[in-house]
């Protein structure tokens, strides 16, 4: 978010009429906790005469914010709760810049469906919260309709420790593709515990965690070939040139503008996970104000209804009708030899997926993806 500020800032800030605005961006810790988003929300709107907020991370703690967002008629832009059900409630004031969650694992899907038409039985064992439950029975769903036979389904209380009871019983189920996990500490306690277990299937996509270094880090070639979606990987190939080949308008800075920028802040040791490039909700916000030319949260969500840019996390579009996010597509990461590669779809892919993936024995035996 200071990345798009900085950049909107050093452009010479946003024009409306004869005036020209910089942004500045207030923020508190909501604990992660509901009650504390909502007083903060209330806050921003009442005594910080906020007029565009940035929602918090989690579907959870954004379904908890908009309502507050709704009564006090303030922007809200969510870049970190991806559950469909958010935009089904009627807000107005509430627009996604995330896909939704009902998009997360299709590629997924659709990757070993091309590569593997045989490979039909899958197994879903995931967190239970918002937004998991929402990507996973929208994958169920979509994974029928492909032609896969679900041969085992179950969800975890968020927190847990331990998931050796579950994965018991999925192993005796004998699947070919596993699909699930939550957030980053139950993903990684997923994958640890399949490798425990010698859980071995063809393919392995899990929720939030593989795309994140610390993922490899904690797993070492254990995370060999699992897979993960991701709403944006350093690589992807988003440009001015390709936006103007699809005939889109580019706004914002070029990936190494975004990296430059991005490492002057955080550190030069630093490397963007897709939660960075979300700061295309800050871009949408002053694409949109411009458009409207007013500082009228109704009349800047008017303007949302038309305006589709690309940037760096690539299309940006909403539909109008529900603000949730419909131009953005997820792409699939795998970790192979150690690096995280783009593997799904095609034309954004820089590595051939590996599948299927080796065993726990074979990745325990040094065996890494490619090899």
């Amino acid at each position: 978010m200071q990345v798009a500020i900085k950049w909107i800032n050093d452009q010479g800030g946003i024009k409306v009429g004869d005036t020209v605005y910089k942004l500045d961006l207030k923020y508190y810790d909501d604990e992660s906790k509901k009650e504390t988003v909502q007083s903060l929300v209330e806050r921003l709107a009442t005594v910080d005469k906020v007029k565009f907020v940035l929602a918090p991370y989690s579907s959870g703690l954004t379904l908890a914010a908009a309502p507050i967002a709704e009564k006090y008629g303030v922007l809200m832009n969510s870049h970190g709760g991806a559950s469909d059900y958010i935009f089904e409630q009627g807000y107005y004031y509430v627009v996604q810049t995330l896909s939704p969650a009902s998009k997360y694992q299709t590629g997924f899907l659709d990757m070993v469906h091309k590569l593997d038409p045989n490979a039909k039985r899958l197994a879903l064992v995931y967190e239970d919260k918002e937004f998991s439950r929402a990507v996973h029975q929208a994958a169920k769903k979509y994974a029928e309709e492909l032609g896969f036979e679900i041969v085992y389904e179950k969800t975890y209380p968020a927190g847990t420790s331990d998931l050796s009871p579950i994965l018991n019983e999925l192993k005796a189920t004998n699947p070919d593709v596993i699909i699930g996990g939550g957030h980053f500490a139950d993903g990684q306690l997923l994958a640890s515990q399949l490798a425990e277990l010698k859980i071995d299937v063809k393919a392995i996509s899990i929720l939030v965690a593989p795309a994140l270094p610390a993922f490899y880090e904690a797993l070492g070639t254990n995370a060999e070939g699992i897979c993960a979606p991701a709403q944006w990987e350093v690589g992807v190939k988003y440009s001015p040139d390709v936006a103007k080949e699809l005939g889109f308008e580019w706004y914002g800075p070029t990936q190494d503008e975004f990296m430059k920028l991005f490492k002057e802040i955080a550190g030069e040791d630093k490397t963007p996970s897709y939660h960075a490039a979300e700061a295309a909700a800050v871009l949408s916000y002053a694409k949109a104000i411009e458009k409207a030319q007013s500082l009228d949260p109704a009349k800047v969500r008017e303007a949302m209804n038309d305006l589709g840019f690309m940037c760096v996390y690539g299309m940006w579009k909403i539909d109008p009708e529900t603000g949730k996010q419909a131009g953005h597509e997820m792409v699939i990461i795998q970790w192979q030899g150690g690096e995280k590669k783009i593997v799904w779809p095609t034309a954004a892919a820089n590595s051939d997926p590996c599948y299927p993936i080796p065993s726990w024995d074979e990745k325990s035996a040094g065996k890494i993806c490619g090899t």
